[in-house]
């Protein structure tokens, strides 16, 4: 069982599961852990405010008994903010409370064709960006120092029409993640999503452009990173992260030999490990010199990398994936991209595992942008919890049931509920 802990109330022999931020953005990298050493406490001091420690790998947590000491202070004080937390992201996912950005101006792209008139479009155009990153990975691994920067446009052209057709096709192609390309995988499902959220704030088709070419080549520097740090699984030393941190100065020098790309593009290179705060690097740059390109990919970064899978380490889920962007909101992002990001990916962002009103157990594979409580969903286990005879796909916002009922979501199950494997769903139709 996992349980919430400020990190002042930490003991040597628990498993820290989990931090209050993404793992790439410390020396513990993407494992848990078990917490050892002062020199371990000290670390997580310096970069959390509270982690999860899972207590059947560990030792628990329990406040004294009698009296009312501090630890049970701040474990109230941990809870009552989470319940605050999820009420707010309800609401802005909802449509309830606006995000604190400026009006729109431009009327909202509508979706020019159905999602599966699109997807089989989408899937030729997903591979022949996987085709791209990959062959541009393998020549910088190889001693080369360009990528082919024609191509780059062309995929991100063909990327933004799909986007602007319908964006949930690339969306869901996203979700079929492979544990071990991650990083070739990482760069293009950030694309999509960052395209994805471009769409969602009605931006221009150029400057959507300018996002996809900036988003698919972002972490083109990493691979000047040694695999053994790359592949790393128990921590890093210091030396280590700081090498790790140069694959942003490295995608600068790979581009610029490259040839010419659009500011923006450049702005997400060098800016998406920014943080709002000033934590971030190479520049420990603040919310008023973060472009907002370099935000907005940021943002997406995170989103994608805590919700990924990895060797050793399950993904958020992605409702416990936006709740922690919007606690991290004003620490990290700046808080209108975060808002909006939740109203984009709507209370049930595809890929959720939810359970419906009868009983039933689906996975969302699909978006409802005008009724946000009504997305389609692939039908997994009947109402007995039994697995289903064939593929459904129901959408809620057809679908009723005997003496006009509706038929909603009632609530969203943790990942991994019932051994359900959301992407093993995401694109049956």
């Amino acid at each position: 069982m996992k349980k919430k802990v400020d990190v002042r109330d930490l003991q040597q022999g628990m498993f820290v599961s989990d931090l209050d931020r993404p793992w790439v953005e410390t020396p513990f990298m993407f494992q848990g852990f078990e917490l050892t050493s002062d020199k371990d406490e000290d670390t997580l001091q310096q970069h959390c405010q509270y982690v999860y420690i899972d207590t059947d790998k560990g030792l628990d947590y329990v406040p004294k008994e009698r009296g009312y000491d501090d630890g049970a202070r701040r474990m109230e004080a941990l809870a009552e903010k989470d319940q605050r937390i999820t009420q707010q992201v309800q609401s802005l996912a909802e449509g309830e409370i606006e995000a604190a950005t400026e009006k729109k101006i431009k009327k909202a792209y509508p979706d020019e064709i159905p999602v599966e008139d699109e997807l089989k479009r989408a899937r030729k155009i997903e591979l022949m960006a996987r085709a791209l990153v990959r062959e541009s990975f393998k020549d910088i691994r190889s001693g080369k120092d360009k990528v082919d920067l024609v191509l780059a446009r062309k995929v991100s052209d063909d990327l933004v029409d799909s986007v602007i057709r319908n964006p949930d096709a690339l969306v869901c192609l996203s979700h079929l993640k492979d544990v071990s390309e991650y990083t070739a995988l990482h760069s293009i499902r950030t694309t999509t999503l960052a395209l994805a959220f471009a769409r969602h704030l009605v931006l221009s088709r150029e400057h959507m452009v300018v996002i996809a070419m900036g988003a698919l080549l972002h972490d083109i520097g990493m691979m000047r990173v040694p695999e053994k740090i790359l592949d790393n699984t128990t921590g890093l030393s210091p030396d280590e992260f700081n090498t790790l941190k140069n694959h942003v100065k490295w995608g600068v020098e790979i581009i610029n030999n490259s040839g010419k790309i659009p500011r923006g593009s450049m702005q997400i290179i060098q800016q998406h490990h920014e943080r709002a705060d000033g934590s971030g690097y190479p520049g420990s740059k603040k919310t008023g010199k973060i472009s907002d390109p370099g935000s907005l990919a940021g943002m997406v970064d995170v989103y994608d990398a805590i919700t990924s899978d990895r060797g050793y380490e399950k993904g958020m889920s992605a409702e416990d994936a936006l709740k922690s962007m919007y606690e991290w909101r004003h620490k990290d992002f700046k808080p209108k991209f975060v808002e909006e990001f939740i109203k984009c990916m709507g209370v049930f962002p595809i890929g959720s595992l939810v359970e419906l009103s009868t009983g039933a157990v689906g996975v969302v594979i699909t978006v409802n942008r005008a009724r946000r409580l009504k997305p389609k969903v692939a039908m997994v286990l009947t109402a007995q919890k039994t697995r289903m005879s064939h593929d459904l796909v129901t959408d809620l916002s057809e679908h009723h049931l005997d003496r006009g009922k509706e038929l909603k979501i009632s609530r969203v199950l943790p990942s991994g509920s019932y051994d359900i494997n959301p992407m093993d769903h995401i694109a049956l139709f």
